[in-house]
């Protein structure tokens, strides 16, 4: 099941804002930027860069993921470990809105999201 209409508008909202925040300067956005992806109930936060062996190829690098969950009417979060698979971010595995997941993201403050 898709993401609410309301939702979608407040997502794009919050993480338009996280994007003019955090993206590198124009001349550097060739070599690394971020976007985000709306997919289902989830955001993605990805970062993205040219391939380290094939520079000519993109590379999107997921970082961080905040699924909706519609009978708590929150947000879990999730990061990405070395075994590539998703995990719930133990220090605030929930969130009451997409603001405080973008918040959570950019402070990073247990390393989980940026390293």
């Amino acid at each position: 099941m898709a993401i609410e209409t309301l939702h979608t508008l407040e997502i794009i909202e919050a993480m338009e804002n996280f994007l003019e925040r955090k993206r590198p300067k124009e001349e550097l956005r060739s070599k690394i930027d971020l976007s985000y992806v709306i997919e289902k109930q989830s955001v993605i936060i990805r970062e993205v860069r040219p391939r380290w062996d094939r520079p000519e190829e993109i590379v999107e690098i997921p970082v961080a993921k905040a699924t909706y969950v519609t009978s708590k009417k929150m947000w879990k979060v999730f990061w990405k470990q070395g075994d590539l698979k998703w995990h719930a971010y133990t220090p605030e595995p929930l969130v009451p809105n997409i603001q405080d997941f973008v918040v959570l993201v950019e402070q990073d403050e247990y390393y989980c999201f940026w390293g």
